[in-house]
């Protein structure tokens, strides 16, 4: 039996929303500073999914799905970012939006991709929670209009 089926559901889903954050923080980290994926993803997994010494984890977070969505979105950059921009407003750039918007759509998108065992309920919800923890209603409310309509074209195709 693996660990996560030990786990209750309430501490497994508490998880994966870190781990969602964490993905969101990673790729804002790489697009400020210019790192590597996999630079960021050990230092992530090393200073803040890492384990301290009495074994236990440093942040609360799946660090499976913390680099599944980091390495989804760099594995599938190109799509993600051609479906974020189909559903902008005619003349905007990617390069307009707030670094975490963009961070926050792109990491959805790629799951969007990747994870089709997941519902676009599922997905949205988890990253429309994050959109409202660091904006205020309106933009997280664009980032759900955008991401609703980015789940139909991504999953309409496949």
């Amino acid at each position: 039996m693996i660990e996560s089926q030990k786990l209750p559901f309430e501490v497994i889903r508490a998880r994966r929303a870190g781990a969602r954050l964490a993905a969101v923080q990673a790729l804002y980290q790489m697009e400020q500073t210019g790192q590597s994926g996999k630079a960021v993803v050990r230092e992530f997994m090393e200073d803040r999914l890492g384990f301290g010494p009495d074994e236990e984890p440093i942040e609360e977070a799946d660090p499976d799905l913390f680099k599944f969505v980091v390495n989804a979105v760099i594995e599938n950059q190109s799509k993600v970012d051609a479906a974020i921009l189909a559903r902008l407003s005619k003349g905007w750039k990617l390069s307009r939006l707030d670094s975490t918007t963009r961070a926050i759509l792109r990491a959805a998108a790629a799951e969007l991709i990747e994870h089709q065992e997941l519902s676009n309920a599922v997905i949205l919800d988890e990253y429309v929670s994050l959109a409202h923890d660091f904006f205020e209603k309106s933009e997280a409310n664009f980032v759900n209009a955008v991401l609703e309509n980015v789940a139909k074209d991504l999953r309409a195709t496949q």
